[in-house]
């Protein structure tokens, strides 16, 4: 197979707007999800053998990631462009790790949380808008959660490991923390986890309710329609008491 074949072919596979860049991207997912999972199950004690297979594992992902921007950067047209693209950058945030062995290990594995963004790649190719909207809603208030309960654990862990044991205690405190409950069971003790969590409660404060509301909005008004295609442009959802299509016009 030449050069050009293929460039073709690979074209096709990372091609989002294609059925085989979908089935790409989806795979790339399902890696970001298991490589999640793998962080959060190293936060717990587990045998050495199983340790070993989830770090082998890992750094099997994080091979397959490099080759994936790697390659993604060769079939770019405009690699600038390409590099600055916000995908890129959240690729390149996720493989970078992978080349900072020599630097501090607590450094490199708060680069690591950051994995999970990979996945707006893959929300951003649902096609109903609806289904859009609300998944990346929901996508941005779990990432959010994911990303600063890492953080937390990764910084807390080794100066108040009495409280902050597994990741999902730094999963509870980060939900406290961010809803604003504050029960006061749990508190930071370095400086660094005390200026995340003020982080944490801006955020919170700021975003949060912002992407409820939008979700709930969403939802009401999904609630308020019915599936009546247009026979003239095809709009498949219109509101309860529609009789003409909202796009077009046309008589439903």
């Amino acid at each position: 197979m030449t050069a050009n074949q293929w460039r073709n072919t690979l074209e096709g596979w990372f091609d989002d707007a294609d059925f085989d860049g979908l089935i790409v991207n989806s795979l790339v997912g399902g890696l970001v999800l298991l490589s999640a999972g793998i962080f959060v199950a190293q936060t717990y004690s587990l045998p050495s053998q199983i340790s070993k297979f989830l770090d082998t594992t890992d750094t099997a992902i994080q091979i397959i990631f490099i080759a994936e921007y790697l390659v993604r950067l060769w079939l770019a047209k405009n690699r600038w462009q390409y590099i600055t693209n916000i995908y890129a950058v959240i690729d390149l945030m996720a493989i970078i790790p992978f080349f900072l062995v020599s630097f501090d290990t607590r450094f490199v594995r708060l680069l690591k949380w950051f994995r999970v963004l990979r996945l707006i790649r893959v929300v951003t190719k649902i096609k109903n808008e609806d289904t859009l909207i609300l998944t990346r809603i929901f996508f941005t208030i779990l990432s959010i959660i994911f990303i600063f309960s890492g953080l937390i654990y990764q910084i807390e862990h080794i100066a108040n490991p009495s409280q902050f044991t597994t990741f999902l205690d730094a999963v509870y405190f980060s939900v406290v923390t961010m809803t604003t409950v504050g029960y006061g069971d749990m508190t930071p003790a370095s400086e660094g986890g005390k200026l995340l969590t003020v982080l944490m409660i801006l955020t919170g404060i700021a975003l949060i309710p912002v992407q409820l509301g939008e979700a709930f909005q969403r939802l009401f008004q999904n609630a308020n329609k019915r599936s009546n295609p247009c026979n003239n442009c095809g709009l498949a959802v219109h509101d309860f008491d529609a009789a003409y299509c909202k796009a077009c016009g046309n008589k439903l």
